[in-house]
């Protein structure tokens, strides 16, 4: 109730008011039955503008911090989440990666329409990254099609690092179903997921017409955060040696003055 509610009430109205969309290929979403969304990330938006165009209900995985926050806005967060049917998984454990994939079959066969986002992250620079292939294992246990979604533009509405949104238009682009029962049987196969994968991540790529990194993001962000920290490091010390901006370097023997 909470999901239609926000949907066409407390939130879908101002979205569209504020963040027009010219939207494509929305008749591609098969009207019932279990169906895979796979998208490009490139914002947090990403997320909130995708259930406005789906006449069904859109449910992510959501990760589980999104439920266990504390204090009021950690209960706020957690029954907004609760309300519109999202799911919490535990990426941290050991066997999280396993738990979420049967979370996501056991939706499906539900017949429920998922969405997913196979680089794991959103893009650190817009750039579409190598796909997970937990998207393909869910497809081939579920035995479900999967419906390519490209979002342009909404990096624009929340840029990296920005807490505000911004008005701005963007486009919706979904995809004609990508049908996988060739593979019937193979799950588990790596290599069978893999070209599944990358079939998947190649149509992303010329919906969005985003530029292909096969690399995964997450790594991409790892390195770039230890850049960061290690420059940190490395200004530090040198404000330590007098190396710094504004620091003067007093001669030996020379009184400071």
């Amino acid at each position: 109730m909470l999901y239609y509610l926000c949907k066409y009430v407390l939130i879908g109205p101002a979205l569209r008011l504020f963040f027009p969309a010219r939207v494509i290929g929305a008749e591609n979403v098969p009207a019932e039955g279990g169906v895979i969304l796979v998208g490009n990330h490139i914002s947090v938006a990403d997320s909130f503008f995708t259930p406005l165009f789906v006449k069904r209900r859109v449910t992510f995985l959501a990760k589980s911090e999104y439920f266990t926050e504390t204090g009021l806005k950690g209960r706020l967060k957690k029954a907004f989440f609760n309300g519109v049917g999202q799911v919490p998984i535990d990426r941290g454990g050991a066997s999280a990666a396993h738990d979420a994939l049967m979370t996501g079959v056991r939706l499906l066969k539900q017949g429920e329409c998922l969405g997913i986002y196979p680089e794991g992250t959103r893009s650190p620079d817009g750039r579409l990254y190598k796909g997970k292939t937990g998207v393909a294992r869910m497809a081939l246990e579920a035995g479900v099609p999967v419906v390519p979604l490209v979002m342009i533009g909404t990096d624009k509405v929340n840029p990296i690092g920005s807490k505000m949104w911004r008005p701005h238009r963007y486009t919706a682009i979904f995809g004609r179903p990508l049908e996988f029962s060739r593979y019937e049987g193979m799950a588990g196969d790596r290599f069978v997921e893999r070209s599944m994968t990358d079939e998947i991540m190649y149509r992303l790529m010329e919906l969005s017409g985003q530029e292909y990194v096969d690399v995964y993001a997450a790594k991409v962000k790892a390195d770039l955060e230890s850049a960061r920290l290690a420059e940190q490091v490395r200004r530090g010390t040198a404000l330590v040696e007098g190396r710094g901006p504004g620091t003067v370097t007093r001669l030996p023997g020379t009184k400071a003055g």
